[in-house]
């Protein structure tokens, strides 16, 4: 049985609701609770239950009608609350916000309200041409001197959700406090009919865009072209990109799986939309079995992410995915080479989650290594940044241009980097080794949990908080850091970490875009062999060993930590 107040937000949301879709949607959902349909009256009672909640990643939920969902009234009175901020900080009348969408369900008609919301307070909205990448509108911001840019995704969630992603005039996403200030205004936006609306302000042409690409093009440097190539964009938006990108950059266009080669909001080969996810990643492995290639390269849908594969004749699939850590230690060492080669200087940075690898190759070439908190509003805003990284598949190679990840250049270079090994005879793999035997072998995994309710995952952490494990897989915990006290530079943030003995690591945290607690762990090995050891069949069977002893070092940390943490 469903409440009087509840009945009466619900026709109170109907009548202000502009979206036909929605409304019709709600009136069914309330005549079905009124009826006693239990299902549908829980339903109806978690769409009311409190506002999508504004923050560091915007807004990001399921769609579908009431405040806790993604929905056109939501996203119009965020629209409205991030223009008065802007205006209270400072922009005047006349100022750019730029907007840009992906293929997702209902993304074209938010940035469409978006637009005119931004118009009605006086700025300019200037909208991208058409459904294109994240990284694009993180260029867009900077190219045309925007004071902030909204992007509306999802990016890698399942398909019924959508996401509004801001970004401030200097390309980063936002951080506290901003986010609370955008929230606070949010709050105070009245009635919807209330809210002013201009007009759809002015779509970019394609001119935006051909500079965007020139630009990453332009990252690849000379040298060997020879690699075959297979994509997936996972149903995403960034097919034509990056077909566009390579062509520019003298490789040949590579081998698209077909059956996810168009946008296609419902993602209908994939349980989720994530190359990280198991399975996602099949269709683009058994292309390449077919074609013979060198490597697979995928995005995720608003290609942000770059995700990698390479043969591996000995496991079951002929291929194996490379770890997020991995193609940000390929990336790290091509590009501090490259600083090296033309005497440049620069911060390489990486989250607490990441590998500790990037820090190790970053102090041996003599240049400054920063950690940041999770996700790349934060790494973003590193000053003097010359590469960042976080081991989910986020790489900025050119924070000048983009101050966000940005997994087409990312593709780009990775292509770069396996068609000059191609040449010299040699794989993706046989640099990672060669960075095992010189800075020693950092082995990561994951243990990621999804859940229903969030409060299993605040149960976990107060758990651990009141009887915090003093060893793991046999290792001594040498310090426990709770990162709701903040940890060094580091400002505040829900989580904890642990160093172990012998250069081990873990960190627990919940997910800031799904519902998932995640615990991201870490050892480092030696490797018995010199990197001056001519033999490379000893120097593969040296990292082999070290790989057997870090995966079982893992799994006996993994075991402790499960069992510590009750999940």
């Amino acid at each position: 049985m469903i409440t009087d107040d509840l009945r009466a937000r619900a026709r109170a949301w109907v009548a202000e609701d502009p979206d036909e879709q929605t409304r019709a949607e709600l009136e069914t959902l309330l005549a079905r609770a009124e009826d006693g349909d239990e299902a549908a009256g829980a339903e109806l009672a978690d769409a009311f239950d409190g506002t999508l909640e504004f923050g560091t990643a915007g807004l990001r939920g399921r769609q579908g009608p009431g405040p806790n969902r993604m929905n056109r009234v939501v996203v119009t009175r965020a629209a409205a609350g991030l223009a008065a901020y802007l205006l209270a900080q400072g922009a005047r009348p006349g100022d750019s916000v730029v907007i840009g969408y992906d293929a997702r369900h209902h993304s074209d008609t938010y940035a469409r309200d978006t637009a005119e919301v931004v118009t009605g307070a006086g700025l300019t909205a200037l909208t991208l041409p058409h459904a294109l990448p994240t990284p694009v509108l993180a260029y867009a911001i900077r190219e045309l001197d925007a004071v902030a840019g909204v992007m509306v995704t999802a990016s890698h969630n399942p398909p019924a959700d959508n996401g509004y992603k801001v970004y401030l005039g200097d390309g980063s996403q936002i951080v506290s406090p901003a986010d609370a200030g955008i929230a606070e205004r949010i709050a105070a936006v009245g009635p919807l009919a209330e809210v002013p609306r201009g007009t759809g302000g002015r779509t970019l042409d394609s001119q935006l865009l051909d500079r965007y690409l020139d630009t990453v093009a332009d990252l690849a440097e000379d040298g060997p072209r020879d690699l075959r190539v297979v994509y997936t964009p996972l149903h995403g938006v960034g097919g034509g990109t990056v077909g566009t990108v390579l062509e520019q950059a003298g490789f040949d266009a590579p081998h698209v799986v077909g059956p996810q080669e168009e946008p296609d909001p419902d993602f209908p080969t994939v349980e989720f939309p994530n190359p990280e996810e198991p399975g996602a990643m099949d269709l683009a492995m058994d292309l390449a079995v077919e074609v013979g290639a060198d490597l697979v390269v995928a995005n995720d849908p608003d290609a942000d992410r770059c995700a990698a594969a390479v043969p591996a004749p000995a496991t079951e699939r002929g291929w194996r995915m490379l770890r997020g850590d991995e193609v940000g230690a390929l990336l790290g060492s091509h590009l501090l080479a490259r600083a090296a080669a033309h005497g440049e200087e620069g911060v390489y940075a990486c989250s607490i989650v990441s590998s500790s690898l990037l820090g190790r190759m970053a102090q041996a070439a003599g240049q400054r290594h920063v950690e940041t908190l999770t996700g790349f509003k934060w790494i973003g805003r590193v000053e003097g940044l010359a590469y960042g990284y976080e081991e989910a598949l986020g790489y900025c190679v050119d924070p000048t241009h983009v101050r966000d990840k940005d997994g087409v250049s990312a593709l780009l270079l990775l292509c770069e980097i396996a068609a000059r090994a191609k040449a010299d005879g040699r794989t993706l793999l046989d640099l990672l080794d060669d960075l095992a035997i010189v800075h020693g072998l950092h082995a990561t995994d994951q243990v990621s949990v999804r859940v229903t309710d969030i409060s299993q995952i605040d149960a976990v952490l107060a758990r651990l908080r009141a009887q915090p494990p003093t060893t793991m897989g046999g290792f001594a915990v040498t310090s426990a850091e709770d990162l709701a006290d903040g940890a060094g530079d580091l400002p505040p943030t829900d989580g904890l970490r642990y160093r172990l003995a012998e250069g081990g690591r873990v960190v627990v945290r919940p997910s800031g875009t799904e519902p998932k607690l995640k615990c991201y762990l870490e050892v480092v090995v030696g490797v018995d062999a010199t990197d001056a050891e001519p033999d490379q069949d000893v120097r593969r069977d040296a990292v082999a060993a070290a790989r057997i002893a870090a995966a079982g070092r893992l799994d006996a940390i993994r075991a402790d930590l499960v069992e510590a943490a009750g999940l």
